[in-house]
């Protein structure tokens, strides 16, 4: 059925629940997987003119968003080989979060994206969050929305 599942993540209670889920499915399967986590850049333009912001301030949130980051895919990795699942532990730095995730989805051939949706309620709930349907809309492989 699958081959390779990429699992996207960002280490939040929800995505957790996709994280799990997709493992289950790579299990049942036979299929190997990619956990990604996308980590954006540190967003300059916001300060811009409200505050200085050193260059060395700047690599030293990054380093620490990338080191967060490569944890979170580590642990996804350590518990699908928990399982017998073969898996593969990516970080991407991109502001475009869903472009990112399609991509990596194409780069490693993955035939699954499995990710959460947003955990809203009332109206808000009527619409998944604005990256999870950027992914849906604009992957060329199904999408596997877990909530």
């Amino acid at each position: 059925m699958y081959q390779c599942i990429l699992i996207a993540t960002d280490g939040s209670t929800l995505s957790r629940k996709a994280v799990s889920s997709g493992i289950k499915l790579a299990e049942l399967t036979g299929a190997k997987i990619v956990a990604l986590k996308v980590v954006p850049r540190y967003p300059l333009s916001y300060f811009e003119g409200g505050m200085a912001v050193s260059v060395q301030d700047v690599a030293k949130v990054e380093q620490q968003w990338a080191e967060g980051a490569q944890t979170i895919v580590d642990g996804v990795k350590a518990s699908a080989e928990a399982k017998g699942v073969t898996a593969k532990a990516v970080t991407v730095k991109s502001d475009l979060i869903a472009e990112a995730i399609v991509a990596a989805a194409k780069k490693h051939k993955c035939d699954l994206i499995v990710m959460a949706s947003h955990g809203r309620r009332g109206l808000k709930r009527l619409l998944l969050g604005s990256e999870t349907i950027h992914v849906l809309t604009h992957s060329h492989v199904p999408v596997l929305v877990l909530r």
